[in-house]
């Protein structure tokens, strides 16, 4: 992996609170998403309103929706950590930017977040406190899914020219992404597996990802090679045509 290669990773649903500054939906490295930032922060604040569009949009339920539902009125102005900071989840624990050392902090500037509520967030891109499923639909917008998907599609394809393109993201968020047309010099599906072929998922598939992407930040020459050389508890990576395949074998 070269300093030029794009790793797409989905969000938490895990984020620390708090923050500082007010969130602009221009901020960051995508200010041509401005817009439509601002088109589902509006929608979001507006599905509050209704206690069954909480549960839905959230997945949360009690006084963690409740929470969740007031994070969400306030995204427009409310503080920020940047990307790599506010995402706590397993593949993001895993993963844990914070202490990598300088060669694979550099390449972690390719990493990109495909967002439901920012569409595309880089590490160091402001991000405010928030509860939004991809999955989701949203008054006036529908499923946010296939909302990002025609929102994202210049965006995308401008920053995936000339790059190679690794793609981590889960089935919801890769509905998100429309790589149809794009220049990019290579593209890598990743995909994670337990050892009879299922599809794995879960704590382990998740703490699997952010070990993964580490080791591909990490390596002394990354790339397919390095990928098909991950080793950890169990899982290890294998190539398959043009995709890269985490199988979980433990011995």
């Amino acid at each position: 992996m070269s300093v030029g290669t794009l790793l797409l990773l989905p969000p938490s649903e895990g984020k620390r609170s708090g923050g500082a500054g007010s969130f602009e939906p221009g901020s960051g490295q995508f200010p041509a998403l401005a817009a439509a930032r601002r088109q589902v922060a509006t929608a979001l604040a507006t599905a509050m309103a209704d206690p069954a569009a909480v549960a839905a949009v959230t997945g949360l339920q009690g006084e963690r929706a409740t929470v969740a539902a007031t994070a969400n009125r306030a995204v427009l102005g409310s503080p920020t950590l940047p990307a790599a900071e506010r995402y706590t989840g397993v593949v993001w624990s895993h993963l844990d930017p914070a202490s990598l050392g300088r060669t694979a902090r550099r390449r972690a500037d390719g990493v990109l977040v495909v967002s439901a509520l920012g569409g595309l967030f880089a590490l160091g891109d402001p991000v405010p406190d928030y509860k939004l499923k991809m999955a989701a639909r949203l008054p006036g917008l529908g499923p946010l899914g296939a909302f990002w998907r025609e929102q994202l599609r210049i965006v995308l394809h401008a920053a995936t020219a000339g790059r190679a393109v690794w793609d981590l993201l889960p089935a919801d968020h890769r509905k998100a992404v429309d790589l149809d047309g794009c220049t990019s010099s290579e593209r890598v599906r990743v995909e994670f597996r337990a050892a009879g072929g299922a599809k794995a998922a879960g704590h382990a598939a998740k703490a699997a990802k952010g070990r993964f992407v580490r080791h591909l930040l990490e390596a002394a020459r990354p790339g397919l090679d390095a990928a098909a050389a991950f080793r950890w508890e169990g899982w290890r990576g294998e190539v398959q045509g043009p995709d890269l395949v985490v199988v979980h074998a433990p011995a």
